[in-house]
């Protein structure tokens, strides 16, 4: 029962908020995707994610320095369409607020743009991952997603920008590191 409640978002919020096309979006706010927002990346968008991602060619590390960066330029985006800046975390009882992300919309929007980056060649070292999650109330811990990339070795890392604000830098860290933490608002 508690591995069905931890798989179904994985598997139904990506066909609700639907996938991206080459640099359009449909971008999920309100929490749990209650809305979608049409986001298209500009020229100067794609070309300063492309700027950024040629930064990170060295090594897998140096990429995923990069993809942290070109989240932000994808959130800042985001924030200039919906109009509203994301606070951090989820605040209870706000769900259903334009532009607010909880974590399931966070790592929603972080997977479409992870793929449009694979999908435009712009991700050497690394492939998307299927989201993953960890908590689930028993354990202590509120049930929490983030994106994942894996690296050509198999080791996957989460995407994780739930915790900051909206064009804040997101967390990219081992899935496994991941996976340990989240107790008492541990990030």
């Amino acid at each position: 029962m508690i591995l069905i409640a931890r798989l179904l978002p994985l598997i139904l919020f990506p066909l609700m908020c639907g996938a991206a096309d080459a640099q359009n979006f449909r971008v999920c706010h309100g929490y749990g995707c209650t809305f979608q927002t049409r986001v298209a990346l500009s020229g100067a968008d794609r070309s300063r994610i492309a700027s950024i991602m040629a930064s990170g060619r060295a090594s897998p590390a140096a990429e995923r320095a990069a993809v942290r960066r070109a989240v932000q330029v994808f959130e800042r985006r985001n924030i200039h369409v919906i109009g509203i800046t994301d606070r951090p975390k989820m605040q209870f009882g706000k769900s259903r607020e334009k532009g607010q992300m909880d974590c399931v919309d966070e790592s929603t929007n972080t997977d479409q743009f992870l793929r449009y980056l694979q999908t435009t060649g712009l991700l050497r070292h690394h492939s998307v991952a299927r989201r993953d999650s960890r908590g689930s109330f028993i354990d202590g811990r509120y049930p929490h997603f983030t994106a994942v990339l894996k690296d050509r070795s198999g080791t996957l890392w989460a995407v994780d920008s739930w915790y900051e604000p909206g064009g804040g830098a997101p967390d990219v860290m081992l899935l496994t590191e991941w996976h340990r933490r989240g107790f008492g608002g541990q990030r």
